[in-house]
């Protein structure tokens, strides 16, 4: 050896001694081999899942490294979550330091000093110098933030009590993991610090900080070197065997979420929720759906194994908060539980999603769901709860078990095209009490083809939002259509309901009906008509490829163009608004609502959940149409949050929103929660009217009626 004693460095084996040292690399091989088995069998299982509908390892190189920045940078544990963000980095950051710095070790000692000794006849190290100096400096200081933040997560679960960590499926799992994790880590620094003091304090061990100083504890209480090198043999072995067992256990245990949902994150669909799995053609009515664990598909079940029981689903779910029976969490650890017991031998087989008696997921878990995607925007690992609730939705219907009143909606849609089971012939009848003509896509070309929808051409409150928005068109020269009764339900909730036959009847229906017009973009009233047409019917329908707009969209450019002639100062009041889960959190459009509100001249006030983070009105996933029990209704908490915790509180005197089953749920919560008096509900395109008004009003112009066709400027 070419390095003494007295070099800048240290013995790694010190006091173990030739025996012990083969003994560890024994354990250490058997630890690795079991470990590599475990990953394997795990990874195995995932085979026997079904194929999945989407591509999920294409562009392989560009997954892995948007998911290594997407974990590294721990950006959605950071997400509605300081405090957990900072402590799962310090955590992370600090177990890859160690981790690599144990691998860097490991090269030096089996790998470098051997290839040296063979290759020069002289063993020589890098782990020596001003290498070693800076090795120990990282390490401790790496070391003391993976314990900082194995000690945020103890106090967390054990002293806050923080609710969400806690749930049917803990277990002495979890506390086995998190204080293993603890040990390791103080347990370093304990041994560290007894070599420094076993071997009477070398002078650059200080950069060691950390060690050096528990090694100053240790002997300002009498500590001696004989005393802490016979401590040091048997904490070095304890912490080894340790070490070693957590190793061999990742793949059996909680720590395999490390590997499976780094995976999770790498096999992601960018689009998941917003576009759902379709059911293969030749699939049997009777195999429709979750029938049995065998229908998993390999990412479902990836899903599952990748689940950290964090409990950030459960947290922003408004079905949960609402006192209804569904936890999200709960769902996919009760399918991952499921399938261990199956494959365990433990069970026997039963439903996955039944209506009463002996099942996995109780059908009103299911109905409970408002599709509003809260879950998987909230999951850091990026599992897909969607897919799993609209696979048992769709056995639910397959079954004859949805709610009764689902089912007539349902069939109203197959006979009439609607929800509300209206002649097709009264779809256009909205457009009666305009002073103008609602221009016909069928018989003439336009610009936009407006898709209305159900409840603004049904639903006479609606009806409201529709004319206001014809007029809006109709003043600004936008050329623009509809399609009276040729326009069918959209089909994006009945999708989310299970009912993928009526769903894929009504894109054919739509389909045909736009293709008999000519018209070069697509404008929605509803976010909910406006994903689905964006995200799903091009997945169903080659060639349909039309730019898709939210009408909030375009009437931000008819604002910007100065089409609509506003200046800013129409309207003098405080509001507050809504982001509709489908057009802020499903596909992203935050800003132009909010620019469309500021540009009537009101003071718009957010509530504390807004953007991504907003709270669902209740109406999503058809619970618009069902019967549900709930402790409380989303709408009525979604109200007392605009008159309480906005910035302008009991002044804001409307609660502004961008889509009709929003406006519907709200209109529903101000009469239940008691707050006729307090706020009124309208639309955006209702508040632009009325800022148009305001502005005739005060040029000297008259409007023919609130949602008539007169002149909004006089010189309009």
């Amino acid at each position: 050896m070419i390095f003494l004693q007295s070099t800048v460095t240290r013995e790694t084996f010190w006091t173990i001694g030739p025996v012990g040292k083969a003994a560890f690399y024994f354990l250490a091989a058997a630890a690795v081999l079991v470990f590599l088995y475990g990953v394997y069998e795990r990874f195995a299982r995932l085979t026997k899942g079904t194929d999945d509908w989407f591509e999920r390892l294409d562009d392989f190189g560009t997954r892995v490294t948007s998911s290594a920045k997407i974990v590294l940078s721990n950006e959605k544990q950071f997400d509605r979550d300081l405090y957990g963000g900072i402590m799962h980095s310090f955590i992370l950051w600090g177990f890859l330091t160690l981790l690599i710095g144990t691998t860097i070790l490991a090269i030096d000692i089996d790998g470098y000093r051997l290839l040296t000794s063979i290759l020069t006849g002289e063993e020589q190290s890098f782990f020596v110098g001003d290498f070693y100096l800076s090795y120990s400096f990282v390490m401790d200081a790496m070391g003391f933030l993976f314990v900082v933040g194995v000690g945020m997560a103890i106090y967390r679960r054990y002293v806050v009590h923080n609710h969400r960590l806690w749930g049917k499926h803990t277990s002495l799992e979890d506390d086995a993991f998190i204080w293993t994790l603890f040990l390791l880590g103080v347990g370093g620094y304990v041994i560290e610090a007894f070599r420094i003091v076993g071997t009477e304090f070398p002078d650059f061990e200080t950069v060691s900080f950390v060690g050096y100083f528990v090694a100053l504890v240790f002997d300002a209480v009498g500590m001696t070197a004989g005393q802490a090198e016979t401590l040091y043999w048997w904490g070095w072995w304890s912490h080894a065997l340790l070490a070693l067992g957590f190793v061999a256990l990742v793949p059996y245990a909680k720590p395999f979420h490390m590997i499976s949902s780094f995976a999770n994150v790498v096999t992601r669909d960018e689009k998941a929720g917003k576009r759902l799995p379709g059911v293969p053609a030749d699939l049997a009515p009777d195999d429709i759906g979750y029938t049995s664990a065998d229908d998993f598909s390999w990412k479902q079940m990836l899903d599952m194994d990748a689940c950290t029981k964090c409990g950030r689903c459960s947290a922003v779910c408004p079905a949960k908060a609402s006192g209804r029976n569904l936890d999200p969490r709960d769902v996919i650890l009760d399918l991952k539980q499921y399938r261990d017991d199956l494959d365990a031998g433990r069970t026997e087989s039963v439903d996955i999603v039944a209506d009463g008696g002996s099942s996995v997921i109780a059908s009103e878990s299911m109905e409970s769901c408002m599709a509003c995607m809260a879950c998987m925007d909230a999951c850091p690992v990026e599992i897909e709860h969607l897919s799993h609730f609209t696979e048992m939705n769709r056995r639910l219907t397959e079954t004859g078990q949805m709610q009764e009143s689902v089912q007539e909606t349902m069939m109203n849609v197959f006979q009439n095209g609607n929800t509300f089971g209206e002649p097709e012939r009264k779809r256009g009848n909205w457009t009666d009490e305009l002073d103008f003509e609602v221009p016909d896509a069928r018989e003439e070309d336009v610009e936009f083809l407006w898709y209305v929808g159900d409840y603004p051409s049904y639903d006479e409150r609606n009806q409201r939002v529709a004319r206001a928005m014809a007029r809006l068109f109709h003043e600004s020269g936008v050329s623009y259509g509809i399609l009276y009764e040729d326009e069918k339900h959209d089909g994006n909730d009945v999708r989310r309901v299970g009912e993928e036959g009526l769903y894929e009847m009504l894109v054919e229906d739509n389909v045909a009906a736009f293709d008999d017009c000519e018209f070069e973009k697509i404008v929605c009233t509803d976010p909910h008509s406006y994903n689905t047409f964006m995200n799903e019917y091009p997945e169903m329908v080659d060639g349909f490829d039309y730019p898709i707009y939210h009408y909030t969209q375009v009437v931000e450019s008819l604002v910007d163009s100065g089409r609509l002639g506003l200046d800013g100062t129409e309207l003098d009041y405080s509001v507050t608004y809504h982001d509709p889960c489908h057009l802020g959190r499903y596909n992203g459009e935050y800003e132009a609502p909010r620019a469309v509100i500021r540009a009537t001249g009101v003071n718009l006030s957010e509530m504390p959940r807004n953007r991504k983070n907003s709270f669902c009105c209740g109406g999503g996933g058809g619970g618009l149409w069902m019967d549900l029990e709930e402790e409380s209704k989303p709408s009525e908490e979604r109200l007392r949050e605009a008159l309480e915790d906005t910035d302008a509180g009991s002044a804001v005197e409307k609660f502004v929103v961008a889509c009709p089953m929003c406006g519907t749920m709200y209109e529903d919560g101000r009469k239940t929660g008691n707050f006729e008096d307090d706020i009124d509900i309208v639309d955006i395109s209702e508040l632009i009217v009325e800022a148009l008004d305001a502005k005739a009003a005060r040029s000297g112009a008259v409007s023919t009626d609130e949602f008539g066709g007169g002149p909004a400027t006089a010189d309009d």
